[in-house]
């Protein structure tokens, strides 16, 4: 803590990660705007004291400009920092309805127990919403925030793997540790953990830092393919592709609640995952051509 502020590791890197996720995606809108791919979008002006004998008065009319769409990204960090945290603390309810009903208040107030796949499920829905509402073509704004998304989401793990919120993973196999890997990437206890587990040694596969590491090199290759030719959507399909490819494999060294379908055991991550990579297969199908060569909108260089 700082003096009487108490600094939550967990609470600040989320914070972080939709601060960078959103300061990426507003770039990318506003590159988008200024190479005529995206209108303007018309906001209201606040009024300010002193700029007319009417303003402030009730009854008077507002006052509008036409903006890049890189303006929303204010409200949408809130609708995803209230779909984001709501859908995940509701998905890991549903995983652990056993241990909710012995505790419901603590589950729902607990720093700790989020699923990502529900924060991304709600906080998707409450986006794409607001997004059509303002007039902003949805998949082209898929295209630019998605992918920083997936930034977001590495950043969001250092914040389980300092907090030690229960996204571990299996006990590690000391006798396989590689020579060139060292201790605490490959084995951690998290003697410190919110949960107050008591973990068995040699400890358990961080898998946080695992996560965040595919992350950075996720990002880093869809980064570069943002110029890409091919038609608006095909990012967020790739992207969307990987995020499901990761959630996947990590789930091998993941613990997790498991469930009997088929004769096979599975997680409720490794399910969604594999609807999502069919869903995103089919949708890389559909957009994996060139775009028409459209003419260019006329950027309007209003900026409030």
């Amino acid at each position: 803590g700082i003096g009487t502020i108490t600094l939550h590791s967990f609470g600040a890197m989320m914070a972080l990660a939709f601060l960078v996720a959103a300061w990426l995606t507003r770039r990318e809108l506003d590159r988008l705007y200024k190479a005529g791919r995206l209108k303007t979008i018309r906001v209201q002006v606040p009024v300010r004291k002193g700029a007319g004998k009417n303003a402030g008065r009730k009854g008077a009319r507002p006052t509008f400009a036409e903006v890049s769409p890189g303006f929303i990204m204010g409200t949408v960090v809130v609708l995803a920092v209230v779909g984001g945290l709501g859908g995940a603390k509701l998905f890991y309810i549903v995983d652990h309805l056993e241990e909710f009903g012995r505790d419901p208040f603590g589950m729902i107030f607990s720093r700790g127990g989020l699923t990502f796949y529900g924060g991304l499920v709600v906080g998707t829905v409450l986006i794409a919403w607001y997004v059509r509402r303002k007039g902003v073509p949805l998949a082209i704004f898929a295209d630019a925030i998605l992918p920083t998304v997936l930034l977001a989401y590495g950043i969001g793990r250092i914040g389980c793997h300092l907090a030690g919120d229960g996204d571990w993973g299996i006990v590690a196999n000391a006798a396989a540790q590689p020579g060139w890997v060292p201790g605490w990437l490959w084995a951690e206890t998290y003697p410190n953990n919110i949960l107050g587990a008591v973990l068995p040694e040699p400890g358990v596969y961080p898998t946080p830092l695992y996560e965040l590491g595919v992350a950075l090199i996720l990002f880093a290759v869809l980064w570069s393919l943002r110029k890409h030719p091919f038609r608006p959507g095909w990012l967020f399909w790739l992207t969307l592709l990987f995020f499901a490819a990761e959630r996947f494999l990590i789930e091998k060294i993941r613990i997790n609640n498991e469930y009997d379908i088929l004769g096979m055991s599975v997680t409720q991550a490794e399910i969604i995952s594999v609807i999502l990579a069919a869903v995103a297969a089919a949708g890389l199908a559909l957009t994996s051509r060139r775009r028409s060569q459209q003419v260019p909108v006329p950027a309007n260089t209003t900026e409030l």
